[in-house]
């Protein structure tokens, strides 16, 4: 028997580094874990609470395919409060995780076969999604110089393409894109009638500027957002989606057939933590604590190149001054246990010259990883 060419596509290396750190922590050794995009903190008190209380009191049965209704006018209303528009709760489709809304809306809006702009280096799950739903991504160099976000020239001299991702506050480099350029991002997808994607599950860590939703600017885009990043809830699976009206129903029969609904219990917590802002913004000013932390012990180590992390919880560095960022992942694991990603998970062409660490543990855990991190660096020096 054979293996589907579906199956054929490449690693997510931060769930790989994941796996091999928490072996090494099974061992009895010290880990960091800086690999993935895991906040530190809990769940907001107030979704535990709504749980703990659903627990005793709801059957947590089937839910419909595009989510509870009080959940959806919660989102909806979250538009409203957070950026001043008036989000109508039907076009809101509540998902298992933003993983689940990439594939809902790249089986809604391509046809196998399509071809899907998006920015190198960029999320991987974005270019292995696609091309396991047979589409072809179209890789556009976004470096230093572009701020490592896909520009509206740039997008235009692509060739043919039938869709556009974007993602502002973007992974792995945390950069962000103002108002005025997404919307000639959103300009050249309407020239070429071709959809506009934006992942928005950064949204709310940000320091200095809010980031800013396609929707003003491109009331037709397609919309992913998550309760894992902002909200502190990745283990509970659960996302957004606003998209056109018109996509609304197609949308539903996919759910329907390939995940039936989202989790029921997931969704009761996810209300809740929604009027839970201050707790959260507590959150925003530890994570960028720990950026400073974090940029001080690069600094300390000589690497002065990097992203300048507008918004998330990343810092994408450039480490070729200690090799490729593969081996020196590796050797940072077992030496010292910190746990970081490689670049090429990124950028499969140019990324071993970087290293991705992410700032989201708790406070002492980032500290001590800045702390190992810099005595590793200067034992290389000698």
């Amino acid at each position: 028997m054979t293996i589907s060419r579906r199956a054929q596509i490449d690693a997510f290396l931060a769930m790989d580094v994941m796996a091999r750190a928490n072996e090494r922590a099974r061992s009895g050794k010290a880990v960091f874990h800086l690999e993935t995009g895991q906040p530190g903190c809990h769940a907001p008190k107030k979704a535990l609470e709504a749980a703990a209380a659903a627990l005793g009191s709801d059957s947590l049965g089937y839910t419909e395919a595009l989510g509870r209704p009080a959940l959806r006018k919660r989102i909806a209303e979250h538009y409203g409060e957070t950026y001043g528009l008036d989000v109508p709760a039907s076009r809101v489709i509540v998902t298992t995780g933003s993983s689940a809304g990439f594939i809902l809306a790249f089986l809604a809006a391509f046809d196998a076969g399509d071809r899907l702009a998006m920015a190198v280096p960029g999320y991987p799950a974005y270019r292995n999604t696609a091309k396991a739903l047979d589409l072809e991504p179209v890789f556009i160099r976004c470096g230093p110089e572009e701020r490592f976000h896909l520009g509206a020239e740039a997008l235009n001299r692509s060739n043919q393409w039938h869709g556009a991702l974007i993602a502002s506050p973007g992974n792995p480099t945390g950069t962000m894109m103002s108002r005025a350029e997404i919307a000639e991002i959103a300009d050249v997808c309407a020239s070429r009638k071709a959809w506009l994607i934006s992942d928005e599950i950064y949204h709310g860590i940000t320091y200095g500027v809010q980031a800013q939703t396609a929707l003003s600017v491109a009331p037709g885009a397609i919309i992913i957002n998550s309760f894992s990043k902002y909200y502190a809830m990745t283990g509970w699976r659960i996302g957004w989606m606003v998209v056109p009206e018109d996509l609304v129903r197609p949308i539903e029969r996919l759910a329907q057939n390939l995940y039936i609904s989202p989790s029921a219990i997931s969704q009761i917590a996810a209300v809740a933590a929604m009027d839970a802002k201050q707790e959260l913004d507590g959150h925003v000013t530890l994570y960028a604590r720990n950026r400073k932390r974090l940029i001080e012990a690069l600094l300390g180590a000589g690497v002065t190149t990097m992203a300048p992390a507008d918004g998330a919880f990343y810092l994408y560095a450039d480490v070729s001054r200690f090799g490729t960022s593969t081996q020196m992942a590796q050797r940072l694991l077992d030496e010292v246990g910190v746990a970081a990603t490689p670049g090429l998970d990124f950028d499969p062409e140019e990324g071993d010259r970087w290293l991705r660490l992410s700032y989201a543990g708790s406070e002492s855990e980032i500290a001590a990883a800045a702390d190992a991190f810099l005595a590793w660096s200067k034992v290389q020096a000698r």
